[in-house]
């Protein structure tokens, strides 16, 4: 995987992994909180059932007080208080019901089969023995109590809500109850609509999350399209420049071979050629010819002096002979004898980690600073080279007293600024770099490389 993905990936994965767990934390939030709303609600409701049973009970023993509380406790006055019970009802499936305190079912208006049957050992579907546990209640005081009952409406066994009262004087256990599965069904719906809200919260979510990464991902998209552009617009200038620097290096060896080389060994044709006519017409005097071949020689010795400094050029022998410090004083001296400007040279520290490579690209930088000096500083009346050891870092500092010169505008200059970007990419290529520093009092040029045997 190229690094662009990897930095893309790992731009994403952090993202999406916030994005879950802030999920995970809002759906364990959401679900707790959704707990909670619904013990209250059921609370809430079951509290308001309360209520309304407690009122009817309240009104069901208002409704026979008058035969409770006379005189007359005769059974007659029993059943026609059975009658008014029976009578009252509230819905499909509100009614009373009446029990003596040995389990026998004196009035059930839904269900008259149950009358005059012992119900005392009936048990619900759970085991729970439901007679008792109403009589229980009504004998400590009376008041609310959940059971399982037969919902006459619909014949099944449902959850009810009961609110029962004891009638000590005929030893009765009265009650009434509201059927909770309307309230089941009402928290059923609170759950399925906190559902439906989870899961859209945790939808928009993930939405976001997805859209996030796609951003993400095409912004660095556009990004590495744009910084490949931008790599194959420096690749391009890149790839002009070495042609530049190609055709400008063999214009020049073309120049030297032409200028130089090429007219020496064409006078010392002449020369031997001279020679040998002055031998075949005056064989008696050897001395006319003698001084052609001394004048050939000379100049042959010329033509290898110049093919010396053209392989120099080409690659200086001195680095791999005498190393990197010989051969920088040696240039030192070719510049100053060539511009006429005096030259000092200073070495200081050890430079024997410096690989083959290294070397070459500091002398190819040297030389290009000191030919640019040559062609372009105006008023310089010195030149200094440093060579120095930095810790980590090996410095060539080259500087002159000229006038300076214009930094941007040369390195903007389409046409000029060539010798400084071949000096940048020289040094870029292993690691090092280039600063100039340039102003009335002088130029300053600093190579720094790292040094191999601090690495």
């Amino acid at each position: 995987m190229k690094l662009r993905y990897k930095i893309i990936l790992l731009a994403v994965v952090p993202l999406l992994l916030a994005f879950a767990g802030i999920a995970v934390a809002v759906f364990y939030q959401a679900t707790f909180l959704a707990k909670q709303q619904r013990s209250t609600v059921e609370h809430a409701y079951v509290a308001s059932k309360e209520a309304e049973l407690k009122h009817y009970v309240t009104l069901g023993t208002a409704a026979i007080s008058h035969l409770y509380k006379s005189k007359s406790q005769s059974p007659a006055t029993q059943e026609e208080a059975k009658k008014i019970l029976a009578a009252l009802d509230f819905g499909d499936d509100g009614y009373f019901y009446i029990y003596d305190l040995h389990g026998n079912n004196l009035m059930h208006p839904r269900q008259p089969d149950l009358v005059g049957k012992n119900l005392w050992e009936m048990k619900d579907p759970e085991g729970n023995l439901t007679i008792q546990d109403l009589i229980n209640k009504a004998k400590s005081g009376g008041g609310a109590i959940r059971y399982m009952w037969e919902k006459p409406s619909i014949h099944k066994v449902m959850p009810k809500l009961g609110y029962v009262v004891m009638l000590e004087q005929w030893g009765w256990m009265m009650g009434t109850g509201i059927y909770l599965d309307d309230v089941d069904s009402a928290l059923n719906k609170i759950d399925i609509q906190v559902a439906k809200n989870i899961q859209s919260t945790l939808s928009w979510i993930a939405g976001i999350a997805i859209v996030s990464a796609l951003l993400i991902a095409l912004s660095g998209l556009a990004l590495n399209i744009s910084e490949s552009r931008l790599a194959e617009a420096k690749l391009k200038v890149l790839a002009q420049s070495v042609v530049s620097s190609q055709e400008d290096e063999r214009a020049r060896l073309s120049r030297d071979l032409h200028d130089g080389l090429s007219q020496l060994l064409v006078s010392i044709k002449l020369q031997i050629e001279s020679g040998l006519v002055k031998l075949g017409q005056h064989p008696g005097q050897p001395e006319s010819a003698k001084n052609s071949f001394a004048r050939a020689t000379d100049q042959l010795n010329e033509a290898l002096s110049e093919v010396r400094r053209i392989s120099h050029n080409l690659r200086p022998a001195l680095l791999d002979d005498l190393g990197v410090v010989a051969a920088f004083k040696h240039l030192a001296g070719e510049f100053e004898s060539a511009s006429e400007l005096p030259v000092s040279f200073h070495a200081e520290g050890e430079f024997h980690a410096l690989n083959e490579i290294s070397n070459t690209v500091l002398f190819r930088v040297a030389q290009e600073a000191l030919t640019n000096i040559h062609k372009h500083a105006e008023r310089v009346s010195h030149v200094h080279m440093q060579l120095i050891c930095e810790g980590n870092n090996i410095c060539l500092i080259i500087s002159d007293d000229g006038t300076g010169f214009d930094i941007p505008g040369v390195a903007n200059h389409p046409r000029r600024g060539i010798g400084l970007s071949n000096m940048q990419e020289r040094l870029a290529a292993i690691g090092g770099s280039l600063e100039l520093q340039s102003n009335a009092a002088g130029t300053t040029v600093t190579a720094r490389i790292p040094n191999g045997d601090q690495t």
